[in-house]
Parts: structure tokens; C-alpha cells; sequence
């Protein structure tokens, strides 16, 4: 199939609307005609919905927005639906709303559920849905390498029809630069091997680019440069058509089109002199975008946000400011990365008046775990539109990684069309109608419960990265902090059994079923990892072995067979991508190194042990679930002969573990394993009593 074919969805997903605050912004705007737009979201609807898709009349019409903001326009003519929007996003985001709020379907990372009813429903008039927002940003610079290192075409065509859907306009695009960069160093004079020392392997790719490391898990395969290059091509070519690109793509749009209208860079650094002399950070900002005009005169700069949140005591008002106002203000969008959680914008004067976009964060490390902060994200993009000379031109969605908790990511995608935050008990019951097909008062209840619980985080500064015992190093000293009340989780678990049964046949359904089971088992892994604990100081032997016995020989062993049920959580399927893109041995050597490195030790010698952890059938079974087995062994052990514990000595012994996974050579399943049902069932009768004894 022709990639030529996927080309004019992409300028869907990159069209930028002006903002009359900041006029500087005007130019950037796409190129692309209102027939190719409309083509490509008609391409979207014949791979979502197939032959329903000849159901829906789309047509993009620029003039239906007179304030440059996005708006979409719904009718019904005949057993048709007509859909009008000011771009091609907002056709594809107003359909969406559509087959959400009247047909009751759902897409996401983790399932769809696209049972439309025949005919479809009809509208009364005409439904107008539009946006206060101009850009709907998405990505996290690391997303790169914790989710996107091992895409082919295929799930980015995917993910790219998401992107739409949910109304992102503004997504980054840093696939393939090495490609450039290689041919930069050749030119500064470097030589080949010169240029294999500094690349990092791919799925380290995102910190080489950083400045953050050099070397590690490469070199990188001329392979590689071609079959990344060849993807981004394919995405910057219409978004040179479109007169707008995701950021960072310099030098890639210089190679390829001699005369640019691209707009947006994002060249992220840290002063590295420590210099916190005002005028010396305003003549580094200056610098760098006068660099940046010199290629393109209309350059303007998406800068992260994060460098002032995350060392404030160097970053104090006085070297914000001189900073954000070494670029003429306009020519400057921050991203507020972390605005759910920590807002920088609120102590800064809204960015000392450069534009800036609220976003969410959420995720480190593309780790499992439910998560969330409803009430922040419901309240928060409202609050900073009406705070005092607010800059805010736009919301985004900035995990580390994706393909996890996929409500909180269609709440905060939905609000970015909202006028007002929602009723979330209302949003989140219609959400578990939509994501199984019915209203399921069971499923209702649950889903109301987790929204009031786990997904509603309100610690100040807390930070989503699973410390959870179950994947990090054993020791006596271990995270088994919750900021819920797990009683909340357990009795949704219970509602979620009760309505199994009807339901497994739902692809939606049996990935939540997993994903709450896995998160019982999560926490009663803390629970008996404190049982463990206390036994050994105690010193009684026969609770240790109880405590540590029922951990290492069955909840670990059942949760790996839980996981291996479900396709979307096998270590193996993470493994067979990143060999799939290998063209000999030698490379898929290579890439799998990478692949386990990353989840597991993260560096030669567990730099940030278990940063990116994951809970994958194979994974628990070959790596965390051996090293709680050396522990409670050692434990043991030190119990018997007299011998003190001592946690260097451990730390020792478990690097073999740890280091041996990654070199094992095992050949993980592809394929779900067993049945899902059979083994959720099994997991509740066990451990729902000692839930309800532990955890109430």
C-alpha cells in the first residue's frame, strides 16, 4: 500500500489556527486545500468504521470560523450525517464527539468498541462543536523512545487517526533526525567511527538528543537511519505542504525542501556555564533564536517549561523572566509540561507574556498503574484562561509514555472542546457505556468509584512514577505509599467480576479486567512485602516463609499468567517489534539489548534502575518475580544461620539477575495465553478475602 496514500491526514493533525493576542502566530497555518483535508479525514472514517464509513459526508470549509478558532458542524440529511468543519481536525475530532455522545462507540490505545446502531442516530438541527483553544499539543520528548522506538507504519497510521479524533493539532516530530545529524558531523569533519560513539541505541534516543548521554546501546545500524528517515519523510512532506511541522526538524526540512515555511523549532537546552547572571541567560535565548531566524524569519520557538520546575532554587524570577524576554514575546510558546500537578505559569505572570500551553503530564517511564488527577485537569485549563492577563493559547497532553490509562487521556483531550469543566461522575458513566457498548450499572458504580479514588490524586507535588514494591529492587526500604483508599479499588474489582461474565467477549472489557486485577495485585504485593518485613525483624521464621511463600510461588506466578492473557501486555510482543525492524542477526542482537534495557536496568549498570518499568507477562515471571525470590530466599537464609542482612551484598547478587535478563536469549509468547476469565476468576476467589482483610 502506497504511503503516499496516508499523506494528507497528517496535515490534519498539524493545522494551526492564528490567535489575534499574538499576531506574530498568524503565518502559521496550513497550505493544504479544503479537498485534501476532506479526502483524508474520508480515509480515517473508511479505517475506523469500513463500510459505514459512506454514512458519514464530510467537508472542511476554512470560513466557518471567523475568530480563528476550530469549529465543527453536525447535521443529519437523509440516513446521513454531514459533518463541516474550519479544518480537517475538527471534522475528525466533531465526528468523534458524534460517535461518542449519539452512538455510543469508543477508540483507544487499549481497545474499541465500535458497535454503531443502524441507521445511525439522527440530529435535530445542527450540533456546533468548537474549541476555545488553538493548539491541542501532544507528546513528551521521551515519548519517542517509551513508546514510539519500535513503530512501523502501520501503528503510526494509528496513531496518527487518534491523534485526529481526539483534536490534536500540534504533536512533536523527532523521528529520523539522526539521519541529518549524520550528515552534519560528516561535515564538520568527523568520521565514521567518531559519529558511532556519540549515538545512543534507539531506544535511548530521546536523552542522546537531549545531551544526556552518548553511546550507550548503539552503534546505530545505517539501516536504522534509512527506515526512520523514510517514516518521517512521509510526515514532513505534507507538513511542509501544510506550512507547519513538529518541532525540531531544521535541519531535516532543509535537506529536503530548499525553501521552508516552517515555523515552529524546539531546540531544548540548559544554560550549562551555572551562570544565573540575568543579562548572561537573556543573551543565550537571544543567541539561539537569532540562529533560528537566520534559516526562517517566521521561526517560532516551542520551548519546554520543565527546566523551571525542575531546578527551581537556580531558576528565581529574575532568570524566568530574562530568559523568556530574550525573544521578542510571540516568538516564544512554553510548554507548562507539568501544570496538573506543579503550574509554573501561576508564579510566573503567565510566562512573563509569552504565549504558553497548559499541559498534562501524567506518565514517567510509560509505567503501568492506574493514575490520574480529575479534579486538577477538570478545573485547571479553566483556571489558567481566566487567570490575570492570561497568555494561554492552548492545552496539551505531555506523557513520558502512552498505551496506558486511556480514560484519563479522552477526559483531557474531550475538555480541550469544552467551554466549562464537566459533572466527572456524569463524563466517567457515560465513558463505561461507551468503552463496553451499554450502561452497566455494576461498571457505572466502579468506574465511579476509581474516578473518586485512584484517578483522583489531590497530594500536592506528587508525582506518577510506580514506586510500587512489585517493580522496584527489593529492599527494606521501599515506597509503599497510596494516595487513595485501596478498599475503593477492591470493591471496583468486585463489580468488575460480577459483570464479567456477560462481557468478555468485548475487547475493551477484557483489557480493564486485567488492568484492575493487575492493580489489586500490585497492592497486595505491598502488603505482603510488609508482612515479609515484619516477619524478619520479628524474626519469625515461619510468617517470613508464609508471607514470602504466598508471594514467590503464587500472586507473582498468577499475575505473569494474568498478563500473558492479554495481548496487551507481553513483554514478548515489545521484543518481536523491536527485532522486526532488524535486518540481520547482528541487528536484532542489537534491538533487543535495547528493548530490555530500557524496561529493566535503564544503563550499562542500572543508572536509573527500573525508571521505565513495565508489567508485562514474561517480564514479572523472568525478572521482578526472581528477584523477590532471591530476596525472601536471602532473608530466610540470614534468619537461619545468624548472619545480618546486608543490602550492598544483595544489591550484588540481584545485578546478576538483573543483568541476565537481558542477555537470557528466551523467546517470549506473541500470542494471549490462556483464558483471561478462568484466570481472573481464579485470582478473585483467592485473594478477594485477603484483600478485603487487607486492604479495609
Amino acid at each position: 500500500m502506497p504511503l503516499s496514500r496516508h499523506l494528507p491526514l497528517l496535515a490534519l493533525c498539524l493545522f494551526v489556527t492564528a490567535d489575534c493576542r499574538f499576531p506574530t502566530l498568524e503565518h502559521i497555518r496550513t497550505s493544504a486545500s479544503e479537498e485534501a483535508q476532506s479526502r483524508a479525514v474520508a480515509g480515517l472514517l473508511r479505517r475506523l468504521l469500513g463500510n459505514r464509513s459512506s454514512e458519514f459526508v464530510v467537508s472542511v470549509n476554512r470560513s466557518l470560523s471567523n475568530d480563528s478558532l476550530d469549529v465543527c458542524e453536525l447535521s443529519s440529511s437523509k440516513n446521513k450525517i454531514l459533518a463541516t468543519g474550519s479544518s480537517g481536525v475538527a471534522v475528525a475530532s466533531g465526528i468523534y464527539n458524534y460517535l461518542k455522545y449519539f452512538c455510543n462507540c469508543h477508540v483507544s490505545w487499549c481497545g474499541r468498541q465500535l458497535e454503531l446502531p443502524s441507521p445511525l442516530p439522527r440530529l435535530t438541527g445542527v450540533l456546533r462543536i468548537n474549541t476555545p483553544h488553538r493548539f491541542r499539543y501532544y507528546q513528551n520528548v521521551c515519548t519517542v523512545s517509551y513508546s514510539f522506538v519500535w513503530w512501523d507504519w502501520h501503528r503510526w497510521e494509528e496513531e496518527i487517526d487518534w491523534m485526529a479524533l481526539n483534536g490534536i493539532n500540534l504533536p512533536l516530530a523527532f523521528t529520523g533526525q539522526e539521519a541529518l545529524w549524520q550528515e552534519v558531523y560528516r561535515a564538520l569533519g568527523l568520521n565514521e567511527s567518531e559519529i558511532e560513539e556519540f549515538f545512543s541505541g534507539p531506544a535511548f534516543l530521546a536523552w542522546n538528543r537531549m545531551a544526556n548521554m552518548k553511546k550507550f546501546g548503539g552503534p546505530l545500524p545505517q539501516s536504522w537511519h534509512v527506515n526512520q528517515l523514510v517514516l518521517q519523510v512521509v510526515s514532513t512532506s505534507q507538513r511542509y505542504h501544510s506550512g507547519t511541522m513538529g518541532s525540531f526538524q531544521l535541519q531535516l526540512l532543509l535537506l529536503l525542501h530548499p525553501r521552508p515555511t516552517r515555523s515552529t523549532l524546539s531546540p531544548d537546552w540548559l544554560p550549562l556555564s551555572g551562570s544565573s547572571d540575568p543579562a548572561y541567560l537573556a543573551a543565550i535565548s537571544r543567541s539561539v533564536f537569532a540562529s533560528m531566524t537566520a534559516v526562517d524569519p517566521d521561526a517560532v520557538w516551542l520551548m519546554q517549561g520543565w527546566l523551571f520546575y525542575s531546578d527551581p532554587s537556580f531558576w528565581k524570577p529574575a532568570q524566568i523572566q530574562a530568559l523568556l524576554h530574550g525573544v521578542p514575546l510571540g516568538r516564544m510558546i512554553v510548554l507548562d509540561l507539568f501544570a496538573e500537578t506543579d503550574p509554573v505559569f501561576s508564579y510566573t505572570e503567565s510566562f512573563y507574556g509569552q504565549p504558553f500551553i497548559w499541559c498534562m503530564l501524567h506518565n514517567f517511564g510509560g509505567n503501568h498503574g492506574f493514575y490520574g488527577t480529575v479534579e486538577s485537569i477538570n478545573s485547571g485549563p479553566f483556571k489558567a484562561l481566566t487567570f490575570p492577563n492570561s497568555t494561554m493559547v492552548g492545552v496539551g497532553m505531555t506523557p513520558e509514555g502512552i498505551e496506558q490509562n486511556p480514560v484519563i487521556y479522552e477526559l483531557m483531550s474531550e475538555l480541550a472542546w469544552r467551554k466549562e469543566p464537566v459533572n466527572l461522575a456524569k463524563w466517567v458513566s457515560l465513558y463505561a457505556a461507551r468503552r463496553y457498548g451499554s450502561m452497566q450499572d455494576n461498571l457505572t458504580a466502579a468506574w465511579k468509584l476509581l474516578f473518586a479514588s485512584v484517578y483522583n490524586c489531590t497530594v500536592p507535588n506528587y508525582i506518577n512514577h510506580n514506586h510500587s514494591p512489585l517493580v522496584r529492587r527489593p529492599s527494606f526500604r521501599m515506597n509503599t505509599g497510596l494516595w487513595y483508599d485501596p478498599a475503593d479499588l477492591v470493591e471496583a474489582w468486585k463489580l468488575f467480576m460480577e459483570a464479567a461474565p456477560s462481557l468478555m467477549s468485548k475487547e475493551t472489557f477484557q483489557y480493564d479486567l486485567v488492568d484492575v486485577t493487575r492493580q489489586v495485585l500490585q497492592v497486595l504485593t505491598t502488603h505482603f512485602y510488609l508482612d515479609i518485613v515484619n516477619a524478619f525483624q520479628s524474626k519469625k521464621m515461619s510468617e517470613l516463609m508464609i508471607a514470602g511463600g504466598v508471594l514467590i510461588y503464587d500472586l507473582l506466578p498468577e499475575l505473569n499468567r494474568l498478563l500473558s492473557s492479554n495481548q496487551r501486555f507481553l513483554l514478548g510482543s515489545w521484543l518481536e517489534q523491536a527485532q522486526s525492524m532488524a535486518l540481520n542477526e547482528k541487528e536484532a542482537q542489537l534491538y533487543d539489548m535495547n528493548a530490555r534495557n530500557q524496561v529493566t536496568l535503564w544503563g550499562p549498570s542500572g543508572e536509573i534502575l527500573d525508571y521505565a518499568n513495565k508489567q508485562w507477562g514474561g517480564l514479572i515471571e523472568d525478572y521482578y518475580a526472581q528477584r523477590w525470590v532471591l530476596f525472601v530466599q536471602t532473608l530466610v537464609e540470614s534468619l537461619d544461620s545468624g548472619v545480618p542482612f546486608n543490602q550492598d551484598t544483595f544489591n550484588q547478587a540481584v545485578f546478576q539477575i538483573e543483568k541476565g535478563f537481558i542477555y537470557n536469549g528466551r523467546k517470549y509468547p506473541t500470542k494471549p495465553q490462556g483464558d483471561t476469565y478462568e484466570i481472573a476468576h481464579r485470582i478473585f476467589l483467592k485473594y478477594y478475602p485477603q484483600a478485603i482483610k487487607k486492604l479495609h
